[in-house]
C-alpha cells in the first residue's frame, strides 16, 4: 500500500449533472447541450442560481378559447365570473365587460427572479411564461452564425485528420493471419471477422474533407465612437462589470440592460485511478443526490492524525518544546519513527533512482506488448489502436521547497501507538449510586 497524491492518480469523469435540479445528463447529450442545464438559469448580475417565481396576471382570451367556454347563460348575462381550476393547470377566473366586448381571463403567470440581488426577468423585458417549466426566450448573438460556422469547419478537419491516421496506421500494420486464435477472451466481431477473411465491410466508410470556410480578413475601416460617450455623464451603476461581461462571452454587453441570465453549468462526478497499477482509488455513486462512495480508500483511514498541541516560543539561541498529539485510525497498533527530512543531495538521488524505476517499467511493459502482438495476432491489441490502453502520465518528480533554520531533536527510538478504540469517546465516569442501608 502507498500514499498517492493529486499528481499521482489520473482524474476520470463518471457523469455529469446540475448541481440544482439533480437531472443526471449522458456524456453524448452534455457535447449537444454545451456543458449547461436546460432548465436552470443563473443570474447575469450576481452569478447565483434563479428561481421561478408566480404571479397573477390578466391577459384577453383569444376567440378561438372564448367560443368554447361561451355558454348561452354568460351571453345573457351582463357580467359573469366563472372559476375553474384543475390538478395539471392553474386556477384561471374569466370577465366579461359588455362595454369594451373583451374577454378577459386571469392566469398565472412566471418570471425568473434571483433571491440575493433582486433582479428578475422584467428589467430586460423577458415575457412570462404560462408554465414554471417553460421554454424561456433566447437571445440572438449577431457572431452566432460565424462561431457554427467556424465549429463546423474544425469538425470536419479533425475527422479528416482521423481517417487519415487510420489509413497510415492500416498501410503500416503487417498482414494477419487467416487463422484467429481461439483462446481470446475478448471474442470477434462480425466485422473483424469479414476483414480477416478478405471481404469488403458491409458499410465502406467514405473519406470526408474539409469543409470550405471563408476565411476572416482584416480591414482598416473602423465606425467612429459616437459623440454621447464622450459628452454623456457616466453612470456606474448602469456598466457591467468584468465578472459579468466574462460569464456572458458571446455577448459582453457595455450596459446593464442587456444582461441575460445564462444556462447553469454542469457538474462532474469524478473517479481517482492510479498512475502506476491502474486501480480505482476513489470512486462515487451514479446517483448525483448520493454522497456515498463505492471506493473509498482515503488516506485518513491509514494515516496517522497528526495535530499540534502546544509550541514554547520559538527564541533565537534557546530550546523550545514542542507537544504534538498522534492518533492512530487503525483497528492494529502502528509503530511511529520521526525521521529528520533528507538533504538536497540525498532527495537527489531518490528522485534519480524514481526515473530510472519508471524507465525499466515502460521498457519492460512495451516489450511485452511486442511479444504479444507477434504471439497472438488476432489480439484487440493489434487490431486497432484504440483498443490499445492509453499510457499512464508520468508526473515530474519535484524538490521539497523548504527552508530550515533550527536543529530538531528526535526522540532517540520509535513508539507504538494502540489502535483505534470506538467507544472512547462515549466513556464516561459514572457514580454509583449506594442505597441507604436498612
Amino acid at each position: 500500500m502507498k500514499l498517492r497524491c493529486g499528481f499521482c492518480v489520473c482524474h476520470e469523469v463518471d457523469s455529469n449533472f446540475c448541481s440544482n435540479c439533480l437531472e443526471n445528463i449522458p456524456s453524448s447529450e452534455t457535447k449537444i447541450r454545451k456543458n449547461r442545464c436546460n432548465t436552470c438559469f443563473n443570474c447575469p448580475s450576481c452569478q447565483h442560481t434563479l428561481s421561478v417565481r408566480a404571479s397573477i396576471a390578466t391577459v384577453p382570451l383569444n376567440a378561438g378559447a372564448d367560443s368554447k367556454e361561451s355558454s348561452p347563460a354568460a351571453e345573457d348575462s351582463p357580467k359573469l365570473k366563472s372559476t375553474s381550476s384543475t390538478p395539471d393547470t392553474p386556477s384561471t377566473t374569466s370577465t366579461t365587460t359588455p362595454s369594451s366586448g373583451a374577454k378577459q381571463v386571469t392566469k398565472k403567470m412566471y418570471y425568473l427572479a434571483c433571491l440575493t440581488c433582486r433582479w428578475n426577468s422584467h428589467d430586460i423585458g423577458i415575457p412570462d411564461q404560462t408554465a414554471a417549466t417553460g421554454q424561456w426566450p433566447e437571445p440572438e448573438y449577431p457572431n452566432a452564425t460565424r462561431f457554427a460556422l467556424l465549429l463546423e469547419h474544425y469538425q470536419s478537419v479533425v475527422l479528416h485528420e482521423k481517417q487519415e491516421r487510420q489509413e497510415l496506421w492500416r498501410r503500416k500494420t503487417p498482414k494477419k493471419s487467416q487463422f484467429p486464435s481461439l483462446t481470446d477472451r475478448t471474442g470477434l466481431t462480425a466485422s473483424m471477422v469479414r476483414r480477416q477473411m478478405g471481404w469488403s465491410d458491409g458499410k465502406v466508410q467514405l473519406k470526408t474533407t474539409p469543409t470550405s470556410i471563408k476565411e476572416s480578413a482584416a480591414s482598416e475601416e473602423v465606425d467612429e465612437l459616437p459623440n454621447e460617450l464622450f459628452q454623456s455623464e457616466v453612470n456606474l451603476k448602469t456598466v457591467t462589470t468584468l465578472t459579468q461581461r466574462l460569464a456572458q462571452p458571446a455577448n459582453q454587453s457595455a450596459s446593464v440592460s442587456q444582461l441575460y441570465p445564462q444556462h447553469k453549468l454542469l457538474s462532474i462526478k469524478r473517479s481517482l485511478r492510479c498512475r502506476q497499477c491502474d486501480h480505482n482509488v476513489i470512486k462515487s455513486e451514479y446517483n448525483p443526490s448520493s454522497i456515498k462512495y463505492r471506493i473509498a480508500l482515503f488516506a485518513a483511514y491509514h494515516v496517522p492524525d497528526v495535530r499540534l498541541v502546544s509550541c514554547e516560543p520559538l527564541q533565537d539561541g534557546s530550546e523550545a518544546a514542542l507537544l504534538l498529539r498522534i492518533t492512530n485510525p487503525t483497528i492494529n497498533e502502528m509503530t511511529i519513527t520521526i525521521m529528520e527530512l533528507p538533504t538536497l543531495e540525498e532527495e537527489q538521488l531518490m528522485i534519480q533512482e524514481q526515473k530510472t524505476l519508471a524507465l525499466e517499467g515502460s521498457a519492460s511493459s512495451s516489450v511485452t506488448v511486442a511479444s504479444a502482438g507477434v504471439s497472438h495476432p488476432s489480439s484487440l491489441s493489434s487490431l486497432s489502436p484504440g483498443f490499445v490502453r492509453q499510457g499512464t502520465l508520468s508526473e515530474e518528480p519535484r524538490l521539497i521547497s523548504r527552508a530550515v533554520n533550527g536543529i530538531l531533536k528526535l526522540p532517540d527510538s520509535s513508539f507504538i501507538i494502540n489502535q483505534r478504540d470506538d467507544s472512547a469517546e462515549f466513556d464516561e465516569v459514572v457514580q454509583g449510586h449506594q442505597d441507604e442501608p436498612k
